[in-house]
């Protein structure tokens, strides 16, 4: 399993863009799933997206798939997360995170993801209007 250090989180007004990133270690990008995911104080931590072992790729609902969008960089060991158009309630701590699999179920265009267990220590992003 790989020990994943995120980054990139800061305050910004809704409606700007951040740029996520996380770096892990080889073995996680080739072995393992890689997605991310975010919590607020007070609810369950939720999954925004994942990539697999092949560089397949599922995101949780439209919203995030439209606003959101998960990469990697292979030279780097690197997964980012560009978040675009950012809403109030994006604001959370993010969170990237590995696991064995399976990466995730979906159904009807809406996708959960499993309860990953290797997580980093998180980012915060803070939307403000």
């Amino acid at each position: 399993q790989g020990q994943w250090v995120e980054s990139g989180g800061e305050s910004v007004q809704d409606g700007r863009s951040l740029r996520l990133s996380c770096v892990g270690s080889e073995l996680s990008f080739n072995s393992f799933c890689v997605g991310w995911f975010r919590q607020t104080p007070g609810k369950q931590r939720e999954g925004i997206a994942a990539m697999n072992k092949n560089g397949l790729i599922r995101y949780v609902n439209d919203d995030i798939k439209g606003r959101f969008t998960i990469s990697r960089d292979r030279a780097k060991n690197t997964l980012n997360l560009q978040m675009n158009n950012l809403k109030t309630e994006d604001t959370a701590m993010y969170y990237c995170a590995s696991d064995p699999g399976p990466c995730w179920d979906c159904k009807n265009g809406n996708c959960r993801l499993y309860n990953y267990k290797d997580w980093g220590q998180g980012t915060q992003v803070t939307v403000s209007s």
